[in-house]
């Protein structure tokens, strides 16, 4: 009768998630962040395309060329065109921040979840074998590898990611150890489901917004560690396209050239900056509450 008189009664709508209302309202810097992005990751795709020269390609009549006219950016000492530079270093840095973060934080959760599954034993070894490991700087443990293996960009890049492994575990497994205490996991066990099961099903799942946030992170943190290896002789060697070594390269010329240090040394900022103002978008979105 109520019905009737009122009229029919609307279905109950279901709560827009808190992520979804999050997603929609992006703040502006962010939507910077992400443009920023784009272009860095647009000029690393199509950089063969983009790039106005060959990045190895010399100039004899223009070299030290100030920005304008053929030359946007300028060129350097030897009269390679800046620009072109620019380009396919982006694609190095994107590439190996990439590459080096999704190794490392592979390694880094597997051995977390060994540590986690695998009993009291195999979370003693694992543990304190990363504690000691982490009382070295990362950077100063990067040199140490370095050292060892040869000056190199794939060297750099595997120092890198050795020393990126340790905090991944020590993170992860405190996000492990979070999820693992909650009655659904707990449930789990109960009915039988061995440690790979749990951990594949039911761990992984509820920590995978962690995991993205640490990887969006870890870029950035991987971009400025391989420039520095580059700038100081023991990461990419000349004459590759790579901004850590262009900035090594223009520090005789800062002077003289001052696009040579500030093109390179902008595009880091630029591409740091941006990855850490995403990943904090992410970790808001994601997990807002931590990982307990």
């Amino acid at each position: 009768m109520s019905e009737t008189l009122a009229g029919p009664v609307a279905p109950a709508t279901r709560p827009e998630p808190a992520a979804a209302r999050s997603v929609r309202r992006v703040p502006w810097p962010v939507r910077i962040a992400l443009a920023a992005l784009g272009v860095l990751v647009l000029a690393a795709v199509f950089a063969p395309l983009l790039a106005p020269h060959d990045p190895m390609e010399s100039f004899g009549d223009h070299v030290l060329t100030p920005p304008g006219g053929a030359f946007p950016l300028g060129t350097d000492e030897l009269g390679r065109d800046q620009l072109s530079r620019m380009v396919y270093g982006a694609r190095a840095s994107l590439w190996t921040g990439a590459l080096t973060t999704a190794v490392a934080l592979a390694a880094g959760t597997l051995l977390a979840l060994a540590a986690t599954f695998g009993g009291a034993l195999a979370d003693t070894v694992i543990m304190r074998v990363v504690d000691m490991l982490l009382a070295f700087p990362g950077l100063l443990l990067a040199l140490a590898v370095v050292a060892v293996l040869g000056p190199g960009l794939t060297q750099a890049l595997a120092a890198v990611t050795v020393s990126l492994i340790p905090g991944y575990v020590r993170t992860v497994r405190s996000y492990i150890l979070g999820v693992r205490g909650r009655d659904y996991v707990k449930a789990a066990a109960g009915l039988g489901a061995g440690p790979v099961r749990i951990a594949v099903r039911h761990v992984l799942p509820n920590i995978a917004g962690g995991l993205m946030v640490l990887a969006t992170l870890g870029v950035a943190l991987v971009t400025l560690e391989v420039s520095a290896l580059s700038f100081v002789g023991l990461g990419a060697q000349p004459p590759a396209a790579e901004w850590g070594s262009m900035l090594a390269a223009a520090r005789e010329y800062i002077t003289s050239a001052w696009w040579l240090t500030l093109v390179p040394a902008a595009a880091i900022v630029v591409l740091v900056l941006a990855v850490n103002v995403v990943g904090d978008w992410l970790r808001d979105v994601l997990d807002p509450r931590g990982p307990a």
